[in-house]
């Protein structure tokens, strides 16, 4: 029996090839789907098909309801030591009077700002400046934590965390128990890129390599640290690296269970030294993002991160979403699915 067309995929033949609809039957019966059939997809899935089977599987996890959460950014510097090929955003540290460097009390008035607003956490990351080292940062966020103690800390790329433990000699495992016991609760997912070593090595052969990226993230999250994870797409890497970069990443998360969250984040060749690669259209960008919910069986969410992907295109009211406010890890806060965007605008106790 065919179950494709009854969760609104795509049954006939004429449309879909065999090897297709047998994926159809998998993601039905909720079993994985190897590599080849990752790539399959990428490959020869239609944008209807692939959205048909990622939504399918999305509405078994979380029904009609979409989240989003209220923080906010420090960006405590653009002045790096590295010089990553697509970066459109860094000084190199050679020319830092060109950049930002702000110090512990700039980054306390930004944090003071939001006093009395309903915001869960604050997200600290910037540039791998050599100056702004680990006991520096340890005492901004004992500092955070002072002043607000229910505000949720994600900070520090794994890019971040290796130059600074390396420059304090200390292992990973003391460099985060280090950063934890000053108030560091999660960590974002930057600096991944893509974990093939042929493609790092031409787009930021300079920083941590993937397996320095993997254990930090494994290591946090064997201290009960959750963290997200990316992955730069749409510039020289081929479907094949998506899908190893992604296996990578379940691999872990069968082992760790640490990552709350996965966000493809699209590669933008404006102001940088990769300005002459095209970037992805919009069916690549949701195609991505599609085949990204059907590989990733076990990490719970996907992000639209609109800095990057488009404001457009991230939105949740056009397809008719619940919008439920959420903390960092994904606690259920408020459904806003009644409340008007006017009411919104104007009541200050809801924005």
């Amino acid at each position: 029996m065919n179950h494709a067309s009854e969760i609104g995929f795509i049954p006939s033949e004429k449309y879909v090839s065999k090897d297709l609809q047998k994926i159809a039957e998998k993601i039905f019966h909720d079993e994985r789907i190897a590599d080849e059939e990752g790539l399959l997809l990428f490959e020869k899935g239609s944008l209807p098909f692939l959205g048909s089977l990622a939504n399918h599987i999305r509405e078994k996890l979380h029904g009609d309801k979409t989240y989003f959460n209220r923080n906010f950014h420090i960006e405590p510097t653009n002045v790096c030591v590295f010089s990553c090929n697509f970066c459109s955003y860094s000084r190199l540290y050679a020319h830092r009077e060109e950049g930002w460097e702000l110090s512990a009390e700039d980054m306390m008035n930004m944090v003071r700002k939001y006093d009395g607003k309903p915001i869960t956490e604050v997200h600290i990351v910037g540039g791998v400046h050599p100056k702004l080292n680990l006991e520096f940062f340890a005492d901004v966020l004992r500092k955070i934590k002072a002043h607000r103690p229910d505000l949720h800390i994600k900070g520090f790329t794994a890019v971040e965390l290796d130059y600074m433990f390396r420059k304090a000699k200390m292992n990973n495992e003391e460099g985060l128990n280090f950063l934890k016991e000053a108030g560091l609760d999660s960590l974002p997912g930057g600096g991944a890129e893509i974990f093939d070593a042929e493609i790092r090595e031409k787009i930021c052969a300079d920083k941590v390599n993937t397996k320095g990226w993997l254990s930090i993230h494994e290591t946090a999250h064997k201290l009960g640290m959750h963290s997200n994870a990316t992955m730069l797409y749409g510039h020289i890497e081929k479907y094949w690296h998506r899908i190893d970069h992604m296996s990578r990443l379940r691999v872990l998360q069968d082992k760790t269970k640490g990552f709350n969250t996965f966000i493809p984040l699209k590669f933008r060749n404006k102001d940088n030294d990769m300005s002459s690669v095209p970037e992805s259209t919009t069916v690549e960008d949701m195609k991505m993002y599609a085949v990204a919910r059907i590989y990733l069986d076990n990490f719970p969410h996907l992000k639209a991160y609109w800095p990057m992907l488009g404001r457009q295109n991230a939105l949740i009211k056009q397809v008719k979403r619940k919008p439920i406010e959420r903390d960092t890890l994904y606690n259920e806060i408020r459904d806003y699915s009644n409340i008007d965007i006017n009411e919104m605008q104007v009541n200050s106790s809801l924005n």
